[in-house]
């Protein structure tokens, strides 16, 4: 054999005890990385699994929606690890564990926790989260930790921020549905992709109780997901669109791109909403013209905040454009709404409301918002 072999051989066996030893650092490397980072104990948000030493909550209800309790000011047990040490940044600044529920809700979010011992540009991760798992359905937030003013914020693509901790939420349920399993399939293996690029620590749930958990909102929300609508129908010549404009801009209604009037609150949001029984939706430009036998007073009652006040200011203003126009206040299969069934409706809202309540879902609050949109 010669020379030339022999150094061959020898630069090959030295090459592959180099990768070994590489992959072998590398792996120390993320274990040291994965400990420092979640040495501490946290509870899970998401299922209200108790951690050792805790004691156990109350049973849960199904499905339940309430929120578990988290005090960011109690001091450690005594003999608990000690927390991973804060950025110099955020040296003697007060922060917060974990995201406002406005930025990640872990009562309808599926939430991870994503951190890192390097900083990560904001910008640069928010274009490798897109490339990942921007064919997810449902609404996706992610959300760091700034270290310069110790708040949780969103990541967006346009920020300038640096995040070692941040969360990725993504919504269990909407009106389409569930969280489907493929759709969890994507979402955990972008977050895991991501982790891999960025050398980071991604805590994964059980993706069957992410699956559960998804169900039983959808169904309960599928249970209360009730649109009140009442209508007035022409007895004979069709309504003029001048006149059904004035009105509904007298009673301070606005119209909006959909092609409805929306009569709105304080803040701008939908109370009810005004729409042609018919085909064609209202057009600014086209009212002049426009004529129509019927239209369609409409309530969301899960996206409205107290309701059974609004459906009463709704079938008032319905009573008066039925006697402004000359037409008849009915329900959608033709029958006079009297009192009495007026009454039997306001009933079904203060129940749909209560039973929201109960599983801590309050109507037109910002869960309800993003659960029935």
């Amino acid at each position: 054999m010669s020379e030339l072999q022999l150094s061959l051989i020898g630069a090959g066996i030295a090459l592959v005890a180099a990768v070994f030893a590489y992959n072998k650092w590398q792996e120390r490397k993320h274990r040291k990385l994965a400990e420092r980072v979640f040495r501490s104990d946290h509870p899970d948000v998401l299922l209200g699994r108790p951690q050792a030493g805790e004691q156990a909550g109350p049973e849960r209800i199904e499905p339940a929606l309430q929120r578990a309790a988290q005090d960011e000011t109690a001091e450690p047990a005594i003999g608990a690890a000690p927390a991973a040490e804060a950025p110099a940044e955020l040296q003697g600044v007060r922060i917060a564990a974990e995201p406002p529920e406005s930025l990640a809700d872990p009562a309808i979010d599926c939430v991870v926790r994503f951190e890192s011992a390097e900083t990560i540009a904001g910008p640069y991760l928010w274009q490798a989260q897109q490339q990942a798992m921007g064919k997810l359905a449902k609404p996706l937030a992610w959300c760091g930790l700034n270290e310069r003013s110790g708040l949780w914020e969103r990541v967006t693509a346009h920020g300038v921020a640096d995040y070692r901790r941040l969360r990725v939420a993504l919504q269990l349920a909407d009106r389409r549905g569930p969280l489907t399993d493929p759709e969890l399939t994507l979402f955990l293996n972008g977050v895991q992709r991501l982790a891999d690029e960025f050398l980071a620590v991604a805590d994964m749930p059980s993706r069957n109780e992410v699956l559960t958990r998804a169900a039983e909102i959808d169904r309960f929300c599928a249970g209360v997901d009730i649109q009140i609508g009442v209508n007035v129908v022409a007895g004979g010549a069709p309504f003029a669109g001048t006149k059904l404009r004035g009105l509904a801009e007298a009673a301070g209604m606005v119209l909006r791109e959909d092609g409805m009037f929306h009569a709105l609150d304080d803040g701008g949001a939908t109370l009810y909403t005004l729409s042609n029984l018919e085909a064609a939706p209202f057009a600014a430009e086209e009212l002049k013209a426009f004529a129509s036998h019927g239209l369609s007073f409409t309530l969301d009652v899960p996206r409205v905040a107290a309701g059974p006040r609004v459906f009463d200011r709704m079938i008032a203003l319905a009573k008066q454009f039925a006697q402004s126009l000359g037409g008849t206040l009915v329900d959608d299969n033709r029958v006079p709404l009297g009192g009495s069934a007026l009454d039997v409706i306001h009933d079904k809202i203060v129940e749909i409301e209560q039973r929201m309540a109960a599983q801590g879902l309050i109507a037109g609050g910002p869960q309800a918002l993003r659960l029935f949109s």
